[in-house]
């Protein structure tokens, strides 16, 4: 088991911006777009930040794949017990309410990486079939000590966490394919010697995507959260697209990973001006639709050292890729 210590001291306060390019494949389905990829008014695409944290828990919790073997050699982890993920299908609510309520949360706590983390809102349901509280609690009365005691314990773990991905964006307007029929040999339907299904593979063509991510040490004595929980983010945000391919989802790549640590916990600039800073631009018919990478101004080290010296005195800039040459 790791011994190393949680709380704030340890973790820095930082900045990160993902690029990713696509081309032709669906980074994030919209449910209530029957799964086409997902966009705001003008066509700018969007990824979820549950889409990119999704991914990151199911590389985590794949224990046999290669990405997490190569964590436990990198960050010398012996305890897989400690990294278990609650935001998994099939949790039963009963048993970890139990847990948080044991020993004073401490086997809640060291059990789940990804609440240590990203904080936990899977309780809430919980929390409310515990007994409610406040303004719409029962007469005392009618509800026993222990029960509202459960219900405040149970509240009380519901927290923000360290590490936050915001809204993903297209730079630039996205064009997207949704009449792409897929076919198959054999037919699901009888008396049919084929199968269609219309519209089933969606997509987008091209676009260059940014995705802002934050590390706030100051929740990490709240959750439990070590330098190890948040090192494990940072070495798997490479590799969150390439071992998460699928069917529509082949051609999804990161570009860049920029994580800017702060020279102090407190914040050494504006967030904004460093993601402003590092965004990538395109080069002209800015509301048009790309067709491949060329077409923007994609900040790096080498071409655009300005753009890093303006910090130097502020932040620390690391290009997470530069982790997997």
């Amino acid at each position: 088991m790791t011994t190393e210590t949680t709380g704030t001291n340890s973790i820095p306060r930082a900045t990160g911006l993902i690029i990713v390019e696509v081309r032709n494949s669906n980074p994030n389905g919209d449910p209530e777009r029957d799964g086409a990829p997902r966009k705001r008014r003008g066509d700018i695409g969007e990824i979820s930040p549950v889409s990119v944290k999704r991914k990151i828990r199911d590389l985590v919790g794949n224990k046999q794949g290669p990405i997490w073997l190569y964590l436990k050699e990198t960050l010398k982890i012996t305890d897989d017990n400690r990294f278990d993920i609650l935001e998994e299908r099939g949790r039963d609510r009963g048993s970890i309410k139990n847990m948080i309520l044991e020993k004073n949360g401490t086997k809640f706590i060291d059990s789940f990486w990804d609440a240590r983390v990203f904080g936990n809102t899977f309780l809430e349901k919980a929390e409310e079939e515990s007994g409610k509280t406040g303004a719409d609690a029962a007469p005392a009365k009618e509800v026993s000590k222990a029960k509202t005691k459960d219900a405040i314990t149970l509240k009380e773990s519901v927290k923000t966490g360290v590490v936050h991905f915001g809204l993903g964006l297209s730079i630039a307007p996205v064009t997207s394919r949704t009449d792409f029929t897929m076919t198959n040999k054999s037919s699901v339907q009888k008396d049919k010697t084929s199968g269609m299904a219309p519209g089933a593979y969606k997509f987008v063509e091209h676009g260059i995507y940014a995705i802002p991510f934050f590390v706030n040490p100051t929740q990490a004595s709240k959750t439990g959260c070590s330098k190890t929980d948040v090192d494990i983010v940072l070495e798997l945000i490479p590799y969150v697209y390439s071992h998460n391919r699928s069917l529509v989802r082949t051609q999804v790549e990161v570009l860049h990973a920029w994580y800017a640590k702060h020279n102090n916990q407190r914040g050494s600039c504006s967030d904004f001006d460093l993601i402003d800073a590092l965004m990538p631009k395109k080069r002209e018919a800015k509301d048009k639709p790309s067709v491949e990478r060329s077409e923007y101004i994609i900040p790096n080290k080498k071409d655009n050292p300005d753009i890093f010296k303006q910090f130097e005195d502020k932040v620390t800039i690391e290009d997470l890729m530069d982790r997997m040459r």
